[in-house]
């Protein structure tokens, strides 16, 4: 079973890894944000041991983003992301599981204080 890990951040400034610049998760002791990110390269290993890991990338900034609507009967290209948006995409992860148990198991590992992790599945 596929399944795409959707990251949404707001990193100010933007960056990668997000979590190095997100408040709610600097607030944090040292040695809780070392167990998070120690969670985060273990599930990333056991992963790709498995071969669960497909693919991943980390976005840019949403300033730089553009939006391609149909607007008035033809395509308009506007700034982007979105207008009233709070959190940003920050990037993905492509999975492949053998259970939707698996997939929100490594899911949980991706969410932190601060950002929003979307699990869903792939339509095949």
């Amino acid at each position: 079973m596929k399944y795409v890990i959707l990251i949404h951040s707001t990193p100010q400034p933007w960056g990668h890894p997000t979590s190095d610049f997100v408040a709610e998760l600097q607030a944090l002791p040292e040695q809780e944000r070392a167990t998070l990110q120690a969670d985060f390269e273990s599930v990333m290993q056991e992963m790709a041991e498995r071969g669960e890991l497909l693919g991943g990338q980390a976005l840019g900034d949403p300033s730089e983003a553009r939006l391609v609507r149909w607007h008035a009967g033809r395509r308009k290209i506007t700034d982007g992301p979105y207008a009233e948006t709070v959190e940003h995409f920050a990037g993905f992860f492509l999975i492949d599981v053998a259970s939707q148990d698996r997939a929100e198991e490594v899911a949980a590992k991706f969410a932190g204080p601060g950002e929003t992790v979307e699990l869903r599945p792939v339509a095949e």
